[in-house]
């Protein structure tokens, strides 16, 4: 194997794909990259796996003569990114040894690696149709849910990201149990695709890793591009085609829990205020909150106009602060987590929200002003002790 590449390119490529390399790898090649390049193509290839996780991506590369070998990931990566972007990068390897020479204008490193057919096949499950899904419509509902799955292993399927079809829409959910994130997204489905349905006749649905989603929305919003991608799901694998670029990912076994069931249909209390201020107030008051159980209280005043929000911390001190807010239905008093609160205040992107309620035990929702139920953002209350 021999090519020239940018170094630039090279670099951003291993930063990658370096996602899905594993930290305590059950087997030696595991922690190392895969590089395949080929003269036909003009490009070499990276491939991460982990065994849950896969990342490819491919870059442009004078190639002189194809071949394939595994390298140490961390450090190959750390040796690529101090050597100078003015200088293109000489990739070498002789045929039938381990070792591979890189060369820039500044010196030559020598690294051993191991033989590519040690590196386990990424499982890219390519048959039947794939969905065609708008890459900015995904990114957008992965950012409005990913902050609100469970990193509890033990909750299993729920630390992953519920995404259901239903013709041109996509539905993301993700709860922990304490809240519920639901972003609908109209016209997600790429024009001239068809969401299948499953055997059942439902709606496609499937479960996917939060760590493996938070890469692909990190993998699409460095790359901005119109094209759409394309995903497979089958037989416990998810794999998504975007660009030059590949994520395959285990899926999680099980039914997600019916969360539409959870939205109240009506309230009885409602209380809308302007975004940034409510979310200023809650900031400045958590660091009194942070000191003893993170809960904020939360009282309406229906004459006053007002919300009032307040911290008792025991032994350190107490903060309160009035927000202005049309309010409708009786007074309440009513507590929350108040990271939770912020976690759905920062999905949301419309300059007014509306908390809506029906007593001080019950779930209450936050939706934006103006999206016509696109986002629903549910948090259980914490009780008050009296």
């Amino acid at each position: 194997m021999k090519l020239v590449c940018s170094q630039a390119e090279l670099s951003s490529s291993l930063q990658l794909i370096s996602r899905a390399v594993a930290a305590r790898p059950t087997h030696p090649v595991l922690a190392n990259v895969l590089l395949t390049a080929d003269a036909a193509t003009g490009r070499l290839s990276l491939t991460g796996f982990d065994l849950s996780l896969g990342i490819q991506t491919s870059l442009p590369a004078a190639v002189e003569s194809s071949g394939a070998i595994t390298l140490p990931a961390r450090l190959f990566g750390e040796i690529v990114s101090r050597l100078s972007a003015d200088s293109p990068l000489t990739l070498s390897c002789t045929e039938g040894e381990e070792q591979v020479d890189l060369t820039s204008l500044s010196g030559t490193y020598r690294m051993r690696g191991m033989p590519a057919e040690d590196f386990p096949d990424l499982p890219l499950a390519q048959s039947g149709t794939p969905i065609r899904l708008n890459a900015e419509s995904l990114v957008k509902g992965l950012r409005a849910t990913l902050f609100a799955s469970s990193s509890d292993e033990a909750k299993q399927l729920l630390t992953g990201v519920h995404l259901r079809l239903a013709e041109h829409s996509l539905e993301c959910a993700a709860t922990d149990g304490h809240r519920l994130a639901v972003q609908r997204l109209e016209d997600a489905v790429a024009p001239g695709s068809e969401a299948p349905l499953s055997e059942g006749g439902e709606p496609f649905a499937v479960t996917v890793p939060s760590r493996s989603l938070r890469e692909l929305e990190r993998l699409l919003s460095g790359r901005p591009s119109d094209e759409p991608l394309s995903l497979f799901s089958e037989r416990g694998q998810v794999v998504v085609l975007w660009a030059d670029q590949v994520l395959t990912s285990r899926s999680l076994d099980g039914t997600y829990p019916n969360y539409r069931q959870l939205l109240p249909e009506t309230f009885s209390r409602s209380l809308r205020v302007d975004r940034r201020a409510f979310t200023a107030s809650l900031e400045r008051v958590a660091v009194l909150a942070d000191q003893h159980n993170n809960v904020v209280k939360i009282s309406s005043d229906p004459v006053a106009g007002q919300v009032q929000i307040r911290a008792d911390a025991q032994d350190v001190g107490s903060g309160s602060e009035a927000v202005a807010a049309t309010i409708e239905g009786d007074p309440i008093e009513i507590a929350f987590n108040v990271r939770y609160l912020l976690d759905g205040l920062k999905a949301i992107g419309s300059e007014q929200v509306v908390l809506q309620c029906n007593g001080p035990t019950t779930p209450a929702v936050l939706v934006p002003v103006g999206e016509d139920g696109a986002f629903t953002y549910l948090v259980m209350p914490v009780q008050i002790r009296s």
